[in-house]
């Protein structure tokens, strides 16, 4: 793409996000912001860590509730970590909320609950990676900062009709990107890349007929642009196995909190035993459980995990344990997912 391709690219799809930029309860729509108004930084970066791994759809709720019950920084840096791990339940990725805490706690504490207003200095803040240091720049702040996702990189690839599967192409899809990086509006443009591959650009059926920037598109130009990004094949998954522990005491049921490193870490869960490659049998499964009670089968439920796929298998029993943490029936919903899955299929196929 020339020079003179950029100048002419830039202001249509900067005109087309003026006009069809999502209403997100996090962004300052582009009229707002040409009249002067600021995005909040903490609402960008609250959004910009949920958002990793996370459709918008399913973040969105999570997001509201935490401003609503930690409305500033500072009040999140002082929240406790098991009601915030337990907030974030639903969502995924759990090393990203500790992370939220730790950056919180360090914005409050070495920074006055103010966030830098620098990539450079938002990169020095702990659990906060490159992409989201130069988002929470360009957007919060102005600055002109290379932000690249997987809506820009899907952009990227198909306008320059780049070769070179993912995820080996990053650092060129990445350098296409910063090209057109200008100080003129830099939030905007980042927000208008992420728009336009969300909306329109998306990776199956793209609408390039109501693109704004179709005329400059090498993918469209020859002819097959939902081809891009190219891909390398996936690796399969390998299939763990494991045992699910559904105690109960009346209305109450044993929970164990996870440790603190590690998947799940510091999250609330059934007890289970160890996650193997092979099936647990009946005897060895009996030998790990959390009580000496009547257990009994009631089922399995399956699950997947970013780098593998897991089977529980379901005891259920009737007891009493130590070293248990009881909890009501009405809060399991604060279990994530695997564990509420397990809960409900544990308790239902019970009756």
């Amino acid at each position: 793409m020339t020079i003179w391709e950029v100048v002419d690219l830039r202001p249509a799809l900067l005109a087309w996000y003026d006009a069809n930029a999502r209403d997100l309860p996090w962004r300052v729509r582009p009229q707002q912001h040409a009249a002067g108004l600021r995005a909040d930084p903490y609402r960008v970066w609250l959004s910009e860590v949920m958002l990793q791994q996370t459709t918008v759809p399913h973040a969105t709720p999570y997001f509201l509730k935490f401003l609503a019950r930690w409305p500033t920084v500072s009040d999140l840096a002082n929240a406790p970590d098991a009601d915030v791990m337990g907030a974030w339940a639903g969502l995924g990725y759990y090393a990203r909320a500790r992370n939220l805490l730790a950056c919180a706690r360090a914005v409050a504490n070495d920074h006055g609950g103010v966030f830098p207003d620098t990539e450079e200095g938002l990169r020095a803040l702990p659990g906060l990676g490159p992409y989201t240091a130069a988002a929470v720049a360009a957007i919060a702040f102005d600055r002109p900062a290379n932000v690249v996702d997987g809506n820009v990189e899907r952009v990227m690839a198909r306008l320059f009709a780049v070769e070179p599967p993912l995820p080996d192409a990053k650092p060129e899809l990445k350098r296409l990107a910063g090209a057109l990086v200008r100080d003129d509006r830099p939030g905007d443009w980042a927000q208008a890349l992420m728009d336009l591959g969300a909306t329109i650009c998306r990776p199956k059926q793209p609408l390039c007929d109501r693109c704004p920037v179709a005329a400059h598109c090498a993918a469209l130009a020859a002819g097959a642009p939902e081809t891009y990004p190219r891909r390398t094949a996936k690796a399969e998954r390998p299939h763990r196995y494991g045992v699910a522990y559904v105690l109960t005491r009346g209305d109450e049921v044993a929970l164990v909190r996870r440790p603190p490193k590690g998947l799940l870490g510091g999250m609330l869960a059934l007890p289970t035993s160890e996650w193997r490659a092979d099936r647990w049998g009946e005897a060895e499964a009996l030998s790990a459980a959390p009580a000496d009670a009547p257990w009994r089968g009631v089922g399995e439920v399956e699950h997947g995990f970013t780098h593998f796929t897991l089977t529980l298998q379901l005891l259920r029993a009737e007891g009493d344990a130590r070293d248990v943490i009881w909890s009501p029936r009405r809060d399991l919903d604060a279990l994530p997912s695997v564990f509420l899955k397990a809960a409900r299929a544990g308790l239902t196929n019970l009756l």
